[in-house]
């Protein structure tokens, strides 16, 4: 007999990790990146996994699904290659052949490797050392398909962001030029950040804009580097280091004083004035007001694929009055700990659920929800249609973050989506090679 998973009250549960680990759920809900989709922003380079063929048919998968087969190749590890000890000839030869038989030499080739490599010990320096030897006139850098690696140290997609950002050379610097970093998805032309930017005369880069090597490479440019992505930090911190210029974090939130103490932090940076956001302020506050006359008490689910800040959005739409009633987070990040303690303390009945945990695969609604759900897994264990359709917050900073969540929630108040067509569309609108 199935046990039913129940949820927990946030006055209950305990900081970072409110649920146990152990065997994993994956939802059909597929519109978060992965590694394959991320790699893909170098533009012209070509990506290289070389994994057991278990750990390959997703990737290809993920590949074909983007339309980008031609910048895609694999080298099968098989049992003899382990039991032969012959790890480091099968990566050599295998980047090799598919590079001497590419129609056209990329000036860029990420090669992955995965557990199999760590678990065995395979000298992967040496390798790289021979690849570029071997092909002077490519771009190798070394990326990592080892989800060994999810509990400890950098998670392959922090690793992964910093990966982006390797291939950069140095170059003289330009101080009128800053580069937007870490981002699968580009920022919002509407974003607070693009605005200050710009009315500085700043000139800015971004990976997501970049249609050549070329164009990427001019990002070394960049005197400053900005991330608003938590999981950018470490990328921006290894860019700096090595190239020099200053790695700026200015953090996601929905919180009107960090918002503001975000900017103030850029300016003082960059030495570029920032505006008073009163306006964006008042804005704000009148959009929550409109959008909870629309809605009222409809019962909101949001999950953490949404934005970097569930929780944060939660405490945002309790304290305008709106019913969040569930929220779907598997773990809780460090910047999410003031707000967890606030839910904790004033919304003590707030729930929340896991989506990776081994009972979730029982927890979906067979009946259509009657809610509004914020993120495609919520939509998903609610069974709801009415939801907002965006992942890894969208390109969304400030105020405009604010704004345009209370914007998407009218919509999918107001407009039914086939939830269960939606969310099968793996990297959602990543748009690399015909993905959208």
């Amino acid at each position: 007999m199935v046990r039913k998973l129940e949820g927990i009250r946030i006055a209950d549960a305990k900081f970072p990790s409110p649920f146990a680990s152990g065997l994993e759920y994956a939802t059909p809900a597929r519109g978060t990146w992965n590694i394959v989709h991320t790699g893909m922003l170098i533009p012209q380079a070509h990506e290289i996994f070389v994994c057991a063929a278990g750990c390959l048919r997703g990737v290809v998968l993920t590949a074909a699904e983007m339309h980008a087969e031609e910048r895609f190749s694999t080298v099968e590890i098989k049992e003899h290659n382990l039991l032969d000890g012959d790890l480091e000839d099968l990566l050599l030869d295998g980047v090799s052949d598919i590079i001497e038989k590419l129609p056209k030499r990329p000036p860029a080739v990420l090669v992955y490797t995965s557990c199999v490599h760590h678990f065995a010990g395979c000298d992967l320096e040496m390798v790289y050392r021979e690849l570029r030897s071997r092909f002077p006139d490519i771009d190798f850098t070394d990326c990592y398909m080892n989800p060994i690696m999810r509990k400890s140290g950098l998670t392959p997609d922090q690793l992964m962001r910093s990966r982006l950002y390797m291939l950069l050379k140095e170059r003289e610097k330009n101080e009128h030029a800053v580069a937007i970093i870490g981002n699968d998805l580009p920022t919002r032309e509407s974003s607070e950040l693009l605005e200050v930017l710009k009315a500085a005369g700043l000139k800015i880069h971004e990976i997501t804009s970049c249609n050549t090597y070329e164009e990427y490479q001019e990002m070394a440019e960049a005197g400053a580097y900005i991330s608003y992505n938590p999981a950018a930090i470490a990328g921006g911190e290894m860019l700096s280091e090595r190239l020099g210029g200053t790695h700026l974090y200015v953090p996601f939130s929905f919180d009107y004083e960090a918002i503001d103490e975000g900017f103030k932090k850029l300016g003082q940076t960059l030495n570029i004035d920032t505006p008073n956001f009163a306006d964006r302020r008042a804005a704000c506050d009148q959009a929550k007001r409109e959008t909870y006359e629309l809605i009222g008490n409809t019962p909101i689910t949001i999950d953490y694929t949404y934005c970097t800040r569930p929780l944060g959005l939660a405490k945002m739409l309790l304290d305008a009055g709106f019913s969040v009633e569930k929220v779907y987070v598997d773990t809780i990040i460090g910047e999410e700990k003031a707000d967890f303690e606030y839910l904790q303390k004033h919304y003590p009945e707030l729930l929340l659920y896991p989506t990776v945990h081994s009972g979730m695969r029982f927890m979906a609604n067979r009946e259509t929800g009657n809610g509004l759900s914020i993120g495609q897994k919520a939509a998903y264990f609610e069974n709801n249609n009415h939801f907002v359709n965006v992942v890894e917050g969208g390109g969304m900073l400030g105020y405009d973050a604010v704004l345009h969540t209370l914007e998407l929630m009218r919509e999918a108040y107001l407009e039914e989506k086939d939830m269960r067509s939606l969310i099968q569309i793996k990297g959602m609108g990543c748009g690399c090679g015909g993905c959208g």
